[in-house]
């Protein structure tokens, strides 16, 4: 604080610009003094507090920086693994169903040549066998070839792309799954994609294992989120020896990721019912 008899201007802006917090003209009272210097030091603490506080701040936003990058890198590790996996599981799909079914049409057309000659409507039999048992693999790796996409819905929205899914599961079983589908605005791309994997798991599950004859897919918005239920009457399954099979892990997975849960209700004999719930903000 300056102490001085000058009172002009010039010397009071010389005064501030060598370091001065405050200027008091003489004459002077002593406690005026006393407070003008009990004033300086409050806002000199104020102040250090000030920058203390946003040490820690900058420290504090450095760790949730930190820690937002980590997290960042684990799910994308996670997505990285989690599609290795399904590629994996993809080729021992294929290589089951394809080449299965390959060995069999060679078997068929083998046949169908040794009785062409002597038996030709033995061999034409075999020979619609074995065109049937042909479209049947061509089938399979389509399918294969839609799950390893990286964009499975390729620019199609997602009610088109489900009705797709559903086309092709009557294809192929003679089954036509009834579909309800209640959303009142886009899902986002992320959602849309988690969605349809799940019908399309789904799917191929009912295909495979169920043996079902009514099949309904359903999805909808609610008041929290959005619900999707794929549901089959087919003969089911125990859940208890059967948690990470069918596809079931990696529909978990998903889920999880975006914050949602899936819940299945399956027995021996009554069919199944999977339930995938997704929280409003993770759309």
């Amino acid at each position: 604080i300056f102490l001085s008899a000058l009172n002009e201007v010039f010397d009071k802006v010389k005064a501030f610009t060598l370091g001065g917090v405050d200027y008091i003209s003489k004459p002077f009272q002593l406690e005026e003094v006393l407070v003008r210097i009990e004033n300086q030091l409050n806002i000199r603490r104020l102040q250090v507090q000030l920058q203390q506080r946003n040490h820690r701040l900058q420290a504090a936003e450095a760790e949730l920086r930190k820690a937002l990058e980590q997290e960042q890198a684990l799910n994308q590790r996670i997505e990285e693994l989690a599609t290795l996996e399904e590629r994996n599981r993809i080729a021992r799909d294929i290589h089951d169903s394809l080449g299965h079914a390959l060995v069999a049409l060679n078997i068929q057309m083998e046949t169908a040549l040794a009785l062409w000659q002597d038996a030709p409507n033995q061999a034409y039999e075999f020979l619609v066998e074995a065109k049937q048992l042909g479209s049947n693999a061509l089938q399979a790796v389509r399918q294969s070839v839609s799950e390893i996409r990286s964009d499975p819905l390729q620019d199609q929205v997602l009610e088109d792309a489900i009705a797709t899914l559903a086309q092709d599961f009557h294809n192929t079983t003679g089954v036509e799954p009834q579909c309800h589908i209640h959303l009142p605005q886009p899902l986002s791309n992320q959602v849309s994609a988690v969605v349809y994997r799940i019908v399309q798991e789904g799917l191929t599950n009912i295909c495979k294992h169920a043996q079902a004859t009514v099949v309904t897919i359903e999805l909808q918005s609610t008041d929290s989120g959005l619900l999707l239920t794929l549901q089959d009457n087919g003969k089911g399954f125990q859940i208890e020896s059967n948690r990470s099979g069918f596809g079931l892990q990696g529909m978990r997975e998903r889920i999880t990721r975006l914050g949602g849960h899936l819940d299945i209700v399956s027995q021996p004999g009554a069919g199944c019912q999977i339930k995938a719930f997704l929280p409003e903000s993770s759309g």
